[in-house]
């Protein structure tokens, strides 16, 4: 089986792009300078419109962190029936505790109200104070279907063992380990090899110049593609 492309599409002309140099699927956000937020409805709607292939699109209210008060909460809820009402794929999120486990209680909300749309969880994931038991809580949950991770480093590429590590825990599950920060077209090919991952997760990677706020360049996106059915 093919390796997964996932790519960040934060414009209509990003999705198309994305979706006709041979993306498999894609991840919706706004402000992709902060990370990724929560994009609008009528993004949302259009971009569902606009591409045949699944549309995820990230959940998150804010960028100061994700430990989430009650007030997120009501907002990502919200916002996630407004994705399953958009027509979206599913949707990504992450949230953690205090003291950096998975926050389950929130989590179970958000599934709750997802009512049956795919869940990747984001890099939050990279921020919990144990990769290995936090992906032990996300398996755990039949909802999740990914796990966006560097394997905790800034880039991916620095984290190959901890992504091999990860991969083998993940086997057999629901769940899939979805590898993204860092990854470059150059690498991505030895990366996939050494690690075994079935998805990749691209942002500034596939863009013009290499800048995260600069439009989805096709032709990076279609050698993504072709390195991907080669490995």
């Amino acid at each position: 089986m093919s390796v997964l492309l996932e790519v960040i599409a934060t414009t209509v002309a990003d999705a198309r792009t994305a979706a006709q140099a041979g993306a498999n699927r894609l991840e919706l956000v706004t402000a992709m300078g902060e990370g990724g937020l929560t994009p609008s409805v009528g993004l949302i709607e259009t971009v569902v419109a606009a591409v045949d292939i699944p549309v995820n699109l990230i959940v998150r209210p804010h960028s100061r962190s994700f430990v989430y008060d009650a007030d997120d909460y009501n907002v990502m809820l919200r916002d996630v029936r407004a994705a399953k009402r958009a027509g979206a794929n599913g949707v990504v999120v992450g949230m953690l505790t205090g003291d950096g486990r998975i926050d389950r209680e929130g989590l179970g909300r958000v599934i709750e109200a997802a009512d049956g749309l795919a869940i990747t969880f984001h890099r939050a994931f990279d921020e919990a104070r144990d990769l290995r038991e936090a992906l032990d809580v996300l398996l755990g949950l039949d909802a999740i279907t990914s796990v966006l991770t560097s394997g905790g480093k800034p880039s991916v590429l620095e984290a190959r063992d901890m992504i091999g590590a990860l991969v083998r825990q993940a086997s057999g599950s629901n769940c899939t380990v979805l590898a993204g920060a860092g990854l470059t077209v150059d690498a991505v090919a030895g990366f996939v090899h050494d690690t075994r991952v079935q998805a990749v997760h691209f942002g500034s990677g596939v863009r013009v110049g290499g800048n995260g706020l600069a439009p989805v360049d096709p032709a990076q996106v279609a050698q993504v593609r072709a390195l991907l059915d080669a490995a």
